[in-house]
């Protein structure tokens, strides 16, 4: 039996789902949806079987028969000791009975991935596994106007910081651009550094799904938050680790002046802060994005064509991430990406992992060359000569 959102518990629905039914009950704006507990069959190969499909029917046309997302929810997934962030499928923009089902389906199967088994597999033990029952969130999709990622602070006094691009967050938990970032502090005075931000993703409303554009430079340029906002997005998110109870990782999106919450989940590793110090001036720099710091080799990765090229210890430098490259998380002593920020998918996992990564090197794939010995300063946000 299917579960509304704001009836969603972590022991059926998964740590997401359940954490968006807290903060629906509690009467934030998080968009409305259902969820396919975990224990429901999920055996009837790959097709959703007809008695579930009525059943999503009947909730779609609860709704409205909008356009959704449709997200995993695993059971092990956006938990304080792993996020597990984007290793796991996410279907956004569909619309329909059929297109939703084929999601979860998608979904379901996801919990098979290599990707996943290679994430869990560097903390598993010989005596425990983590409990891969995948449960399946289905949510009205917010047409962001801007979206991003927020960290609530993990200590009294400390700032929080946001990361902003234009239209739907999958560019910036992605890494694909280089957002906007905002920190607020204690005073609740605010700092911002504009970010390229040269694509944004936007539902396609032809061909259903999502579609990328390049940004205007005026656009580029521009700040997509003003301070009003970014203040309302630091007060939502010290309700929101208030409600929860930890220090929360959270996904927001703004549309025609309304803050939604998509998602929130516990931080797992702490920022790395960049340091006042003057840096070399050979050095580049980029965003800090995970503690550390490594010699290696750097090895340039342009898909994964290259991924065979990678040896144990040298420094990944690429154009950005996606979850299909986890795997070279485990072998590579570094990563530097030429976008993203810290709040991306790469860098949290970066740091789940226990390896130094620096975001957004602008032109880093041509700067760095392929085999030349680096120093990666993940906590500083930079790379010199070795």
């Amino acid at each position: 039996m299917l579960r509304r959102l704001a009836d969603a518990t972590r022991e059926s629905c998964g740590g997401k789902a359940a954490a968006l039914g807290d903060l629906l009950r509690a009467g934030l704006p998080v968009p409305d949806g259902f969820v396919i507990p975990h224990d429901i069959d999920q055996t009837s190969g790959h097709v959703v079987p007809p008695s579930l499909r009525a059943e999503v029917a009947g909730e779609l046309a609860r709704l409205g028969n909008p356009v959704v997302a449709v997200r995993s929810s695993a059971l092990n997934e956006d938990t304080a000791d792993a996020s597990a962030a984007g290793q796991y499928e996410s279907v956004i923009g569909v619309q329909g009975v059929a297109d939703v089902c084929g999601a979860i389906v998608t979904c379901w199967m996801s919990a098979d991935a290599p990707r996943v088994s290679d994430y869990w597999d560097r903390s598993r033990d010989d005596t425990s596994s983590p409990d891969a029952s995948m449960a399946v969130l289905v949510q009205r999709v917010i047409a962001a106007d801007v979206s991003g990622v927020m960290f609530t602070p993990q200590h009294l006094g400390e700032p929080t910081p946001i990361e902003a691009s234009w239209g739907l967050g999958l560019s910036v938990v992605g890494g694909t651009v280089t957002p906007d970032t905002y920190e607020v502090v204690a005073d609740l005075s605010v700092s911002h550094r504009v970010g390229s931000k040269r694509t944004r993703v936007d539902l396609d409303t032809v061909r259903g799904g999502v579609a990328t554009t390049p940004v205007t430079p005026r656009q580029q340029q521009a700040r997509t938050l003003d301070d009003d906002t970014v203040l309302a997005l630091a007060a939502m998110g010290t309700q929101i680790a208030a409600i929860q109870g930890d220090p929360q990782d959270v996904e927001w999106a703004v549309a025609d002046g309304t803050i939604w919450i998509l998602q929130a989940r516990p931080i797992t590793a702490a920022l790395p802060t960049a340091p006042l110090a003057p840096t070399s001036p050979d050095a580049l720099r980029g965003t800090p994005g995970s503690h550390g710091t490594v010699t290696g080799t750097a090895r340039t990765v342009r898909g994964p064509s290259d991924f065979g090229f990678v040896q144990p210890g040298d420094i990944l430098v690429c154009l950005y991430t996606d979850p299909a490259w986890t795997p070279l998380f485990r072998i590579a002593a570094g990563v530097i990406t030429e976008t993203g920020g810290a709040l991306s998918h790469a860098a949290i996992v970066a740091r789940e992992y226990g390896i130094p990564a620096v975001l957004g090197v602008s032109d880093a794939l041509n700067l760095i060359t392929s085999g030349a010995r680096l120093t990666l300063d993940g906590t500083a946000g930079t790379i010199t000569p070795a």
